[in-house]
């Protein structure tokens, strides 16, 4: 009779656990809702992708282009920088592990045959994508060492991201570039300084990449993305590219 009443006991506090728990995710929802209506209704002109609590109580994440910000709870006061946990192990960048997450995730929805590859020869061990600008000093050094990336392992996939903006003399030469026949050798060409036939294909994604850099908050090129989602700003020579990739 003891075991039986305390297995009912402690039937009864595990389903009360249950209980607590599910209401407590039922209002941190509506608290989330309430505060997204709020933090709408300032007209910011930021494009709100994601809104949820951070570690922080009282302060809200939200997810916009170029990035997370923080909120407070009555949508009064906004935090743009990088927010850091004290761990065990030393200070934690929760900032860019949510922004490596958003990287991921749009990097997975980039179509491969809209971007102009360099493969290695023999086993691709890793590809980045790189937001390159055909008049960039630092994107001209890149390409330099394409032969170097690839002697590592590393496919180099390039993104448009023309610095001037949409409808410059940068603009029409990178879109020149995708709709050549030959993409590859007329990038190459442009980044060598010559000049290359002007072209006009209407499916051209210069205009949607460079978009979607500015999204990601991208001001200057090169811009490598890596495959787990993280950002290196500029120029990496080969041999610091492989280090960063673990090869």
């Amino acid at each position: 009779m003891i075991q039986y009443r305390t297995r009912v006991r402690l039937l009864a506090i595990c389903a009360g656990g249950v209980l607590a728990a599910a209401h407590s995710t039922a209002d941190d929802e509506s608290s989330t809702e309430e505060f997204k209506a709020r933090f709408e209704a300032l007209d910011t002109g930021l494009e709100v992708r994601g809104v949820q609590p951070s570690k922080v109580p009282g302060l809200y994440e939200v997810m916009v282009d170029g990035g997370a910000i923080y909120v407070t709870e009555d949508a009064r006061y906004l935090i743009a920088g990088s927010l850091y946990e004290a761990r065990d192990t030393g200070l934690v960048n929760l900032t860019e592990e949510k922004n490596a997450v958003e990287r991921r995730r749009i990097a997975a929805e980039i179509d491969p045959a809209r971007t102009i590859a360099f493969p290695p020869e023999g086993d691709t061990l890793a590809s980045v994508l790189v937001f390159t600008d055909t008049d960039c000093g630092y994107c001209r050094r890149l390409h330099q060492d394409i032969a170097g990336y690839n002697d590592r392992g590393i496919e180099v996939r390039y993104l448009a991201f023309p610095r001037s903006g949409i409808g410059t003399p940068t603009y029409d030469k990178m879109v020149s570039a995708w709709c050549a026949e030959d993409p590859r050798a007329a990038l190459t060409a442009l980044k060598r300084g010559e000049g290359i036939p002007e072209r006009y294909c209407e499916d051209h994604p210069v205009g949607v990449q460079y978009e979607l850099g500015q999204s990601l908050g991208i001001s200057g090129t090169p811009s490598i993305l890596l495959p787990d989602g993280t950002m290196l700003p500029g120029y990496a020579p080969p041999e610091q590219l492989a280090a960063a990739l673990g090869l």
